[in-house]
């Protein structure tokens, strides 16, 4: 491993996103604020999830952790498609970096903002609706495995994307569905039992029941579950990225 480098381009990634904050943090702060404004408001009234919490309440995890994914994988997708066209790539695959360097620093990278964008959302939404935090490992477990995939799924993005329309498409039709169909704005309980089972398959559906586990001590699927599968998606798809990249598709070759 080498340190220095692997070291010099994490703080790359991190000055990257941090020196545009207001576009990169506080925009997606403010986003997330209109969806809790808008649904709390239309459905906390007529919308009971789990007993005694409030739809406004169900609602803060899920939006948190859509975030926190979504930034994720903005982080180390965008970094690496803008280096790849404005032709800068060159500098970080001349220098002694490996596969795992490479990996490391852009994943870590997208843990950093994706937690810095779901505590800034947290932060602002604790400001008008009470929560509870029963199993705070869990949020943080939850957290970082959600992130990490999501930066590991970026980097494929990246690399497979060799024009900005590719890495829109890939995100519009994978990254956004999967997001929006996860059980952010609803339990699966309340979908026919057609749905439920199609809910099941999808991963994201798992990293935010267990995230909200932690605020709640209630979800839909039992929380060590949904820590083996989001588990295992963590390691096969940073296994995927990790030969990805040390191949050099579309990047050396």
């Amino acid at each position: 491993m080498n340190w220095p480098g692997f070291a010099t381009l994490l703080y790359k990634e991190l000055l990257r996103f941090w020196k545009v904050a207001f576009q990169t943090v506080l925009a997606p702060v403010m986003t997330a604020m209109l969806y809790l404004l808008i649904f709390s408001h239309v459905l906390d009234a007529h919308v009971t999830v789990y007993d005694n919490v409030r739809y406004s309440a169900f609602l803060v995890p899920g939006l948190v952790m859509m975030s926190v994914l979504q930034n994720a994988f903005a982080n180390a997708s965008s970094s690496l498609i803008q280096s790849k066209i404005t032709g800068n790539l060159v500098f970080m695959l001349l220098p002694p970096l490996g596969h795992w360097e490479l990996f490391s620093a852009y994943v870590l990278a997208a843990v950093v903002r994706g937690a810095t964008v779901g505590l800034g959302v947290l932060l602002v939404t604790l400001m008008v609706v009470d929560l509870p935090f029963r199993h705070p490992l869990w949020i943080l477990i939850f957290a970082v495995l959600g992130s990490g995939i999501l930066g590991a799924m970026g980097l494929i993005a990246g690399v497979w994307a060799e024009k900005f329309e590719q890495l829109a498409a890939f995100q519009n039709f994978v990254i956004l569905p999967f997001t929006f169909l996860s059980g952010v704005f609803y339990s699966i309980h309340s979908l026919p039992p057609f749905w439920q089972a199609v809910s099941r398959l999808n991963p994201f559906f798992y990293m935010i029941d267990g995230f909200r586990y932690g605020f709640f001590g209630a979800s839909d699927v039992a929380p060590g579950t949904s820590l083996v599968i989001v588990g295992g998606c963590f390691a096969a798809v940073s296994a995927f990225t990790l030969l990805l990249v040390k191949s050099g598709y579309r990047l050396r070759h």
